[in-house]
């Protein structure tokens, strides 16, 4: 029986003994601080992640009334333009172009209206000039000399 109580103690012993040298060990104390500075990183950094979504949602929502308001101004000074200034002749009228823009659709923008303001120097294909050769386009394909 003696031999079980110190089989029993001396296993006790080597366990308390175990969590001593762990706890007191200064491994142990920088990998806590470690760990506690691990998770307060990835707080912040999901914080930051938060106020970034935040930050970008608020500003889309900003430069959305931001368009809507200008479009607004620009009908208005485009309306009251024609209003205010009848005899002004079209070329001299800087918003005469939104004029014809609004008589034409009745605010529904589609993809041909894209295609018809196309810049005046958009060419399709590629138009040689840069190169030194002379390049002559056909709007019609010759026909064959072959047909007598």
């Amino acid at each position: 029986m003696a031999l079980t109580y110190g089989f029993v103690f001396l296993l006790v012993g080597v366990g308390v003994g175990f969590l001593i040298a762990r706890f007191t060990h200064p491994q142990f104390k920088q990998q806590k601080d470690l760990q506690k500075e691990l998770e307060k990183s990835q707080y912040e950094l999901e914080q930051y992640r938060q106020e970034l979504v935040d930050h970008f949602a608020s500003s889309a929502g900003l430069l959305d009334t931001l368009s809507k308001d200008f479009a607004k101004l620009y009908q208005h000074m485009a309306t009251t333009s024609s209003e205010l200034m009848p005899n002004l002749p079209q070329q001299d009228n800087p918003f005469s172009e939104q004029i014809e823009d609004m008589s034409k659709t009745s605010g529904d923008e589609t993809e041909s209206t894209d295609e018809q303001n196309q810049p005046k120097d958009y060419a399709k294909g590629a138009t040689g000039l840069l190169k030194d050769e002379i390049k002559t386009t056909y709007k019609e394909k010759p026909q064959s000399a072959t047909a007598s």
